[in-house]
């Protein structure tokens, strides 16, 4: 039993180190991807009010003839 206790006690510290990369990793890729959202929006609008097109529509830059 004491082995099982030892092998317990030696991949705690890694399990918890990994989970904590894990949730600090997620937090990060979180907010890139509400940031990139975020400014999408901003573009948009700013596009609309000045009149400007879509970047994913098409436009008269279109090679694919």
């Amino acid at each position: 039993m004491d082995f099982l206790a030892n092998a317990v006690w030696s991949v705690t510290p890694t399990i918890l180190i990994g989970l904590l990369f894990w949730g600090i990793l997620r937090g990060v890729i979180t907010a890139d991807r509400q940031e990139r959202r975020a400014l999408a929006s901003v573009e948009r609008e700013e596009r609309k009010r000045l009149g400007l097109p879509d970047p994913g529509s098409e436009s008269e830059n279109d090679t694919t003839a």
